[in-house]
């Protein structure tokens, strides 16, 4: 009973990583995509503007899971991270990279400078997700073995599922920040910019059902206990996840787009927690279960009341940070190019 609370509140935490965190690198490939200094300056605003106050607030998640799968799933996470240190090394030069050029770029005053920084930060937007998808990819499909770095360090996240994983991760990330700056956007009063957004959105949206799609011959020939979970036990949250990103889909063309936030965040956590439904009871399928890999109950008591204790401060926090940003501030976006927020 403990290691299974363990498990779901890591997984809670996983999943805000992806709908906060994801969005966030979803953005940095917007930035990549907008055009040229001109063509998309409106939108490199906007994106600065969405998500200047909590891009790095949201690692915080990130750090949560780490730090759960360690003291509480000790044996998994020696397993990953020696088995997939290459990939978990690259997502992670990729976080820094994006933060730092991020700053850079915003502290910079030179057009030059801007260019080359806003590149590494949208560059790293879109290579981190990808990393991060394919080391899913290798636990999903069975290539981390039980112990230290016995997996191959290679084809444990060089193969189909992985790269399934990575691709799906960038489009998905991409889909989430469109339809989360279509409200940001319409709520600076800047419907022009909304309706661009939403045609992202449509777009990435149909993109990420269309790779799901193809994906499913690749996990049938790859990754077949995974599949077996996907269309058995798990197939009533991914049937959830088909209709929310259909009925987000259809909110963004009505252009109902706080709606459509709630709608596309659904889509994705179904599809995370149909992903834990499918290979439950194994965390490493294969070799380790839930119960195998749990620490003591004493450790895990402990990791749970702390966690709780925890929580009392950092939710409230962090509903008051995402609340005081997401309140309108006409004008913001549409300020001189190089205009750095004061809420910034």
């Amino acid at each position: 009973m403990l290691a299974d609370t363990a498990l779901a509140v890591m997984w809670l935490g996983l999943t805000c990583y992806a709908l906060f965190g994801g969005a966030d690198f979803g953005a940095g490939v917007w930035d990549l995509l907008a055009g040229g200094a001109r063509r998309g300056d409106a939108q490199r605003r906007l994106i600065e503007h969405s998500i200047g106050p909590i891009w790095e607030a949201n690692h915080v998640w990130l750090i949560f899971v780490i730090v759960l799968l360690w003291s509480g799933f000790s044996p998994v996470f020696a397993a990953v991270m020696s088995t997939l240190y290459l990939p978990l090394t690259l997502a992670a030069l990729g976080i820094i990279a994006r933060g730092a050029a991020f700053a850079f770029r915003k502290a910079s005053t030179e057009l030059w400078q801007r260019r080359l920084f806003g590149a590494f930060f949208a560059i790293s937007s879109l290579v981190t997700p990808f990393f991060l998808g394919a080391v899913a990819g290798a636990v999903a499909s069975g290539r981390v073995p039980a112990g230290l770095a016995t997996g191959d360090v290679i084809t444990s996240w060089l193969n189909p599922t992985s790269a399934l994983g990575g691709v799906l991760a960038v489009l998905t990330c991409a889909h989430l920040a469109a339809v989360y700056l279509c409200a940001d956007a319409d709520r600076e009063g800047d419907a022009e910019l909304a309706r661009a957004f939403a045609r992202r959105a449509v777009a990435s949206g149909l993109a990420s059902g269309a790779v799901a799609l193809a994906g499913i011959a690749v996990l049938h020939a790859d990754a077949p206990q995974l599949f077996h979970g996907l269309t058995h036990r798990a197939l009533p949250l991914v049937v959830l996840s088909a209709i929310s990103g259909v009925v987000g889909l259809g909110l963004l063309t009505r252009r109902r787009y706080v709606a459509a936030r709630g709608a596309a965040a659904l889509a994705v956590a179904a599809i995370l927690w149909a992903w834990g439904a499918a290979q439950y009871p194994a965390m490493l399928v294969g070799s380790l279960t839930v119960d195998k890999a749990a620490s003591q109950p004493a450790v895990l008591s402990a990791c749970l009341i702390t966690l709780a204790c925890g929580a009392a401060l950092l939710i409230p926090s962090l509903w008051l940070l995402y609340g005081t940003f997401q309140r309108a501030h006409t004008g913001d976006v549409s300020n001189t190019p190089g205009h750095t927020s004061p809420h910034r």
